[in-house]
């Protein structure tokens, strides 16, 4: 299987060129995307302030965080979401992984730690509920994301995804999706390139709709996040 490339015949384009295409949905998508998006930010403005000034005074850092992930047709965006870790996070990281082998291979093999070090208290809340994520909807407002689609990615982990990258890139990132709703952390990478695969090849609003609506009993359980 051959990995998809970032070159000119490829269906995607770098970050400084002309889109190769829409994303999908077109103006359909877009325009239930700005609505909702909109709509959110005024219904949970006071749960999106009180989350601002928690974050910032618990331990006097800033109360954003944007890491830089790849959205629709490879154009990289600062994804948007609380800071849940510490301020000396790299640090605590590096150090973590030196002294625990175990955690070493688990963050090699999916860049993610069931107990990460780095993550505060307040961010172990954030995180369990999914409020970390609230700032993405400015993100979706900024046509950076969408509220349904695949999980935003770094560059290295669209690598893992091969030939199936097209896929991903053809859509904007997803504030939620269908690995969102099926267990997220606990299912396996090959698993999750495969929801992100089927939902851009079966992509309606509907099916937005639906995936909205399950994301709720989803988030509310916890399933699958730390």
């Amino acid at each position: 299987m051959k990995s998809a490339t970032r070159s000119a015949g490829s269906p995607f384009v770098n970050s400084d060129q002309t889109p190769a295409a829409l994303p999908i949905g077109g103006l359909v998508k877009r325009s239930f995307d700005i609505t909702a998006a909109l709509c959110a930010l005024i219904i949970f403005s006071p749960i999106f302030l009180m989350i601002m000034a928690l974050v910032k005074y618990s331990d006097n850092g800033p109360a954003f965080y944007g890491h830089t992930r790849i959205g629709h047709n490879g154009r990289p965006f600062k994804c948007l979401k609380f800071r849940t870790m510490a301020t000396n996070g790299d640090d605590l990281l590096r150090k973590y992984l030196r002294d625990n082998p175990e955690a070493m291979e688990e963050w090699r093999l999916t860049r993610k730690l069931k107990d990460d070090p780095r993550v505060t208290i307040v961010g172990k809340v954030l995180r369990k509920l999914s409020l970390d994520e609230l700032p993405q909807l400015l993100n979706i407002v900024r046509g950076e994301m969408s509220v349904v689609g695949p999980r935003p990615v770094v560059d290295d982990e669209l690598k893992v995804y091969d030939s199936f990258a097209v896929y991903y890139l053809r859509t904007r990132p997803g504030l939620t999706g269908l690995w969102q709703i099926s267990g997220r952390n606990d299912v396996s990478y090959e698993t999750r390139i495969a929801f992100d695969t089927h939902y851009v090849q079966n992509w309606s609003l509907f099916r937005d709709i639906a995936i909205i609506v399950k994301t709720i009993p989803a988030v509310c359980f916890a399933r699958g996040s730390y």
